[in-house]
């Protein structure tokens, strides 16, 4: 299975706490457009024909391309790819761009699964985060994309925010179960030095508080019938995130547009440049080929993020049994002090311990 992912780099307003790649200037949005476009045409062979099951465009903010900016893309991936039916395309939006109009368009023209950035029902902390939308706005988008047809809704939240107390939080989760969304993605703040928010010096909150928004979280979701697969992600049977599954489980995929980066599910990784207008200009990719202590890693790094984990007889198969006897060696010390747990093929972090998974996984780094 491939995926092609293509990256949208404009927004109409900055968010405070965004590290992705990004311009506010829209002025050159259709040269982008026609940029990304002979991309994938000039990469038409890194991917096997019928092999693409599922197209996501993320961003920056997808939804501030019209449908007729949109429905090119989906045909031309489509097309040079002989791609039968998606299994899922995916459009990443902003509440506020979520017209009944613009909803059904892009229904038309193949989107079958909307991502929307809610990040909060709190108007004071969507202003804190320079969010355009209002609560009122996020709630009536969700409830429009379910009136015009969509069956996958997925919307974001972020947690964590200094400020934010646990009633607020409490409130914030209630809302979102109240709604028709199959898929809630959680994310806790993380305060990156390049955003607002880090030069700002915004302190990041104690390590309780993140723990009660965490075990709050992981309740009031699975109460509500969300199955916890993924360490930021929560999903209602048979609707797990079909294109990011894939990255967690190192398929291939082919990223496209400024900051986009891909793999060919071997060895080669890469990654185009995080600048419009040197991607505008014609610079090449940058790649690396993965050594085997890389794909090592990166197999643990994506696999214990995953209510699965680990697979110890996959593990054995990509990487030989005196590894795995190194890795069952190093897992055990983290058993003891209860960060991981065997399973009955392999071994993985006990979802209440996923808040802490990082430091978890980067010790078992080779």
């Amino acid at each position: 299975m491939s995926g092609i992912y293509i990256h949208i780099p404009f927004c109409r307003q900055l968010c405070h706490y965004c590290d992705f790649h990004h311009s506010a200037s829209l002025a050159r949005k259709g040269e982008m457009i026609e940029a990304i476009r002979r991309e994938l045409a000039r990469r038409r062979d890194e991917v096997a024909p019928r092999s693409v099951e599922t197209l996501y465009f993320g961003g920056g903010t997808p939804s501030v391309c019209t449908p007729g900016e949109i429905a090119p893309l989906v045909a031309q991936v489509q097309e040079q790819w002989a791609v039968d039916r998606f299994e899922e395309v995916t459009l990443e939006a902003n509440p506020d761009d979520l017209t009944p109009g613009y909803l059904s368009a892009l229904r038309d023209i193949g989107i079958d699964r909307l991502s929307i950035g809610v990040q909060s029902f709190h108007d004071r902390h969507l202003e804190r985060m320079n969010r355009r939308h209002t609560a009122r706005a996020a709630v009536e988008a969700v409830e429009a994309a379910h009136a015009a047809g969509f069956e996958n809704l997925t919307i974001d939240l972020i947690y964590g925010l200094p400020g934010m107390t646990l009633r607020e939080w409490q409130e914030d989760l209630a809302q979102a179960v109240a709604l028709p969304v199959q898929h809630i993605s959680a994310y806790h703040l993380t305060v990156e030095p390049r955003t607002v928010f880090g030069k700002q010096g915004l302190a990041p909150v104690e390590e309780t508080v993140s723990e009660q928004h965490f075990s709050l979280l992981r309740e009031r979701l699975q109460s509500a019938g969300f199955e916890h697969y993924e360490v930021s992600n929560f999903a209602r049977p048979g609707y797990r995130a079909r294109h990011n599954s894939a990255y967690w489980l190192g398929a291939p995929y082919l990223g496209v547009g400024p900051s986009a980066h891909s793999y060919d599910g071997s060895r080669r990784r890469s990654w185009n440049v995080a600048s419009n207008p040197l991607y505008l200009s014609g610079t090449p990719p940058e790649e690396e080929l993965l050594t085997d202590t890389d794909l090592q890693n990166e197999y643990l790094m994506t696999r214990l993020r995953r209510a699965e984990g680990i697979s110890t007889a996959d593990f054995c198969s990509r990487f030989g049994e005196t590894e795995t006897r190194r890795l069952e060696t190093r897992c055990a010390v983290f058993e003891a002090a209860g960060d991981l747990c065997r399973t009955s093929f392999g071994w993985a972090i006990p979802p209440a311990r996923w808040l802490v998974s990082d430091y978890v996984i980067s010790r078992l780094f080779r």
